[in-house]
């Protein structure tokens, strides 16, 4: 450990400064500068010259020297040492070094975790080798959702309940405009919410370049200039995120197929486009795109959400056909081809043509090259990194959130894990609870749901009770003339609401009083006794909480 005095730095910005012209000098690991002190403490390898680092300081204009270093049980500067000196309290107090903490990734589980460690005391070194933000903002939930906007308003341009006293004027697509507007909201963001809020915290320092774990202590980074950097730690938090999988199909890995980061990318929309995979991105954008004026085909391996309520495969099944979606269940490719600018995929009922191919079969997480083992931490057959609910890994000091572990990929449930394991790697103790976790599916209906289904309550030994209202009793979907869907409650034998399954055009915005009802442990008859705003969808939650005593077709308006 290297300390030295500094005069001259009048707010933590000169602190960053001085911070990063210390670690771009060979040899220095990681720097720690406190302007109110004046002070740097530095972890360096042997052989790092001093001259070197006063050297680094003066070019900013400050003044540095070396200070004398303060009396240790054991001091000889080698890395062991190093590490039992950073090994000590969780929290560091008054004058002391603060915990170090490392963070590989940039999107929702590694800035929240970040943010939250800086509160909580700590110096971040977050490590990110592609754009920051991750996945959601640049090439997930934000455009997608944009593209999803779009589409919709296009399609009731084209056609609408309404359409008798307002007859359509089909829309003109400018694809490649929609897509610049589409690309400024998503750098607006981007800036606004990670780089800027990044750029302007001293407790945080941006490296850019790929991590792969040395030992449970310690980062190899490859810089994206070239160069590698050591990176020591205190603890870590890998949130690398996911990407998408690519199926095992003879001849799909030589096509010129789209990911969801293609098709979002896309200035132009196909005529003909096949999608396999019946996961949430392949509907979202397969609904969008038919919705843009494409032609469109699914394969589904199985049936649409089958891993959900059988009532809501079958309703967006529905749904979709109705649009003209062609809907193939139980359809797989068994090659696929791409011949004079066509893909062909070979099936068992024939072939089908197209003119692009949506590959969405899920998403696998980014953990291959970490070097894990290094770290003694273990991943699931899927590559996910196994944590617990305080987001620890096997790995000592090691902890994980996000798409890269085996929970749910939402980044929502990202950020709050990012912010418990901050929580937990400071000192603090903190889980993730996961038992009302709401989920949306932004297809048109929308699918949202939370907690447990008929067939998840059984499984787990719970004996249950369900009534399912569909969407023709609710005032709200009347008046808009639009009944597609239905709202389902789930629970178990005291009554109490366990679980709600929603097929709606704003089922998103119904779900979280579900979750709280769920969270606070509501019987249906608590719930069918409060106050619900008449002619919002949500009031939805209350009619079907009232099919467990009453015939709500029997009830006025406003019944309660």
């Amino acid at each position: 450990m290297t300390h030295l005095t500094i005069t001259g730095m009048t707010c933590g910005s000169c602190a960053a400064h001085v911070k990063k012209a210390l670690e771009d000098v060979p040899g220095v690991q990681s720097a720690f500068v406190s302007h109110p002190e004046g002070t740097a403490q530095l972890v360096t390898l042997p052989g790092t010259l001093p001259d070197a680092l006063t050297a680094a300081v003066a070019r900013l204009g400050y003044k540095a020297m070396l200070a004398d270093v303060p009396p240790t049980h054991n001091h000889a500067g080698s890395l062991d040492q190093v590490r039992q000196w950073t090994g000590g309290a969780d929290k560091r107090r008054g004058n002391e070094r603060p915990l170090q903490i490392a963070v590989i990734g940039s999107g929702g589980a590694a800035m929240a975790a970040a943010l939250k460690a800086v509160e909580q005391g700590a110096h971040v070194t977050l490590v990110e080798r592609g754009t920051i933000g991750g996945t959601c903002v640049n090439i997930g939930c934000v455009p997608s959702k944009i593209v999803i906007r779009a589409a919709h308003i296009a399609h009731l341009r084209r056609e609408s309940p309404f359409d008798g006293g307002m007859p359509p004027t089909p829309p003109t697509i400018l694809r490649e405009r929609l897509l610049a507007q589409q690309q400024a909201r998503v750098e607006e963001l981007r800036h606004a919410k990670y780089e800027g809020i990044l750029d302007g915290n001293p407790g945080i320092t941006v490296l850019h370049g790929e991590a792969r774990f040395k030992d449970d202590r310690s980062l190899v980074v490859r810089l994206s200039e070239g160069d590698e950097q050591i990176v020591v730690f205190d603890r870590c938090l890998v949130a690398t995120g996911a990407s998408p999988a690519l199926p095992p199909i003879p001849g799909l890995k030589e096509s010129p197929y789209w990911t969801s980061t293609e098709a979002l990318a896309s200035a132009t929309v196909p005529e003909r486009l096949a999608v396999i995979g019946s996961s949430v991105v392949a509907l979202e954008l397969a609904q969008a795109f038919a919705r843009l004026g494409s032609k469109v085909v699914i394969l589904a391996r199985s049936t649409l959400f089958f891993r959900e309520d059988p009532a809501i495969g079958e309703a967006m099944t529905a749904a979709f056909r109705a649009e003209g979606i062609e809907v193939l269940e139980h359809r797989e490719a068994s090659q696929v081809a791409h011949v004079d600018g066509e893909f062909v995929l070979t099936t068992g009922h024939g072939d089908i043509r197209a003119d692009r191919l949506l590959v969405a079969t899920g998403r696998t997480p980014n953990t291959h090259s970490l070097a894990l083992d290094a770290a003694g931490v273990t991943v699931n057959a899927q590559g996910g990194i196994v944590v617990d609910k305080g987001m620890r890994t096997s790995g000592r000091n090691i902890y994980a959130a996000g798409d890269c572990t085996d929970q749910p990929q939402f980044v929502y449930v990202a950020a709050t894990a990012g912010t418990r394991a901050a929580i937990n790697m400071t000192g603090g103790d903190a889980a993730l609870d996961l038992t009302a976790m709401p989920a949306v599916v932004f297809t048109d209906p929308q699918v949202a749901t939370v907690g447990y289904t008929e067939a998840g309550a059984r499984n787990g030994g719970i004996e249950t009770d369900s009534r399912l209202l569909t969407l023709d009793n609710v005032p709200r979907a009347l008046a808009n003339f639009d009944t597609r869907g239905f709202i389902k409650l789930v629970t178990d034998t005291t009554g109490h609401l366990i679980g709600v399954q929603a097929v709606a055009p704003e089922a998103g915005e119904l779900i979280q009083t579900a979750a709280l009802a769920i969270r606070h442990r509501m019987t249906v008859q608590e719930l069918a006794d409060q106050l619900f705003p008449y002619l919002t969808m949500v009031e939805g939650l209350k009619l079907a909480a009232q099919t467990f005593s009453k015939d709500v077709k029997q009830l006025s308006c406003c019944a309660g």
